[in-house]
């Protein structure tokens, strides 16, 4: 009997010793915001939107100074891999070894180095040319850019190498549609003030003519309240269906420390079709103390490539949000 009490009390003295060197809290984060869209040559309908995602993070510091932190996102909208609505969204597991860089393991909503600059233009309102409106009136789908391939279950690997040289990299393990590990490396410069350079490419393993690689580069140099941008993205396989090109560009002027304008335009260049589809937006964002205003106005010809009169589309979306 008393070996048992020994045994116990001392599973319990380490367990308390364990837990006093992983220091963690929780903490929860969120906002409130409300968004009305729209575009013509389609039926109307409701364009009201509204935030409801709400995210729990814990983070705790290792005994040999390593940073844990984990971090899951409550979305009402969420769905899971089977279609069905799940109300957990993004999720992932951080280990930030300071020096060494950071390892995160996201169970869902991950970029790659490569997705991470699909679009890297200066967006006063944070959308780009591509992504307010949706399909067509005769459903034609829009293009968007070239981002290469985003899958769950993901490790992702950070570090700054020298001043102003950053690295990443992620390695999606193989699957039921992946044949092998989905790799992708990314490069951000920044050690000229106001200078700011990215290249990142991507190779996914899906079998044979499916089997797809992805480049991007793009430069952003800001100067006082300007803000100018230019990009350039390719896709490369056997299939011509496959062998897209995306072309962006744009400036942004911030009036005041609250007011900033943009205009933004691009191209996309579908291996495919003998049309680009050619993207224009002006947009604009207003920030009063913990509310903030957005809006943008988009034009979009030839969507999915098409010629017809029904795929030249105009839309809008403006939107309030609160931060807490």
């Amino acid at each position: 009997m008393n070996i048992l009490k020994k045994v116990s009390l001392t599973a319990l003295g380490t367990s308390l010793i364990a837990t006093s060197a992983f220091a963690a809290a929780l903490d929860v984060t969120g906002g409130a915001s409300l968004t009305f869209a729209g575009q013509d040559k389609t039926t109307a309908n409701n364009g009201w939107t509204m935030n409801d995602e709400v995210t729990f993070s814990g983070s705790g510091e290792m005994d040999n100074g390593w940073n844990i932190t984990v971090s899951m996102q409550l979305d009402n909208n969420a769905e899971s891999d089977g279609g069905t609505e799940s109300g957990m969204d993004n999720r992932s597991l951080k280990i930030d070894m300071n020096d060494l860089g950071s390892l995160t393991f996201y169970g869902h909503g991950a970029d790659s180095p490569m997705s991470a600059m699909d679009d890297k233009m200066p967006h006063a309102d944070g959308n780009e040319t591509w992504d307010t409106i949706g399909a067509a009136t005769d459903n034609t789908a829009k293009f968007g850019s070239i981002g290469g391939n985003t899958v769950n279950n993901m490790f992702h690997y950070k570090n700054t190498m020298i001043d102003g040289l950053a690295i990443g990299a992620s390695v999606a393990p193989s699957d039921g549609t992946n044949l092998e590990s989905t790799t992708s490396y990314g490069l951000t410069y920044t050690g000229i003030d106001g200078l700011t350079v990215g290249a990142a490419v991507d190779e996914n393993s899906e079998a044979g003519a499916l089997q797809t690689d992805f480049e991007t580069m793009y430069v952003t140099y800001a100067y006082g309240p300007v803000t100018v941008g230019y990009q350039q993205s390719e896709s490369d396989s056997t299939t011509v269906a496959d062998q897209d090109e995306f072309t962006a560009y744009g400036i942004s002027y911030a009036v005041t420390d609250d007011l900033t304008v943009s205009y933004n335009e691009s191209q996309y260049d579908d291996g495919t079709q003998t049309t680009d589809q050619e993207n224009s937006a002006v947009a604009v964002s207003y920030t009063m103390g913990s509310m903030s205003f957005v809006g943008t106005m988009v034009t979009m010809d030839n969507v999915g490539g098409s010629t017809s009169a029904l795929d030249d589309v105009q839309g809008y979306e403006v939107g309030v949000s609160f931060a807490f």
